[in-house]
């Protein structure tokens, strides 16, 4: 299962470009990039808002799971396992 980041999508939609995220939410370009092309291992929850709070969206707006689908009530279907907490 993989977490997809659909910054590219959020950038285009308010035409901002990464070095502009970059300096507003104070961050290196090379680590907005990692995070951007999926290569990223963890984010900090800071810095999610940070970029959340910049874009206007929430978490799941700027990403999602890979292979897993759901339905209108925001219920997940399909082929998935749940992590233990």
């Amino acid at each position: 299962m993989a977490i997809v980041v659909k910054l590219d999508e959020l950038l285009h939609n308010r035409r901002m470009t990464l070095t502009e995220l970059a300096e507003k939410i104070d961050i290196t370009l090379a680590n907005l990039s990692i995070l951007k092309t999926g290569k990223a291992r963890a984010i900090r929850f800071s810095t999610l808002e940070a970029i959340c709070d910049v874009l206007g969206c929430q978490p799941a707006t700027c990403s999602s799971i890979a292979g897993v689908e759901f339905n209108r009530t925001g219920a997940a279907i399909g082929p998935w396992r749940a992590l233990p907490c």
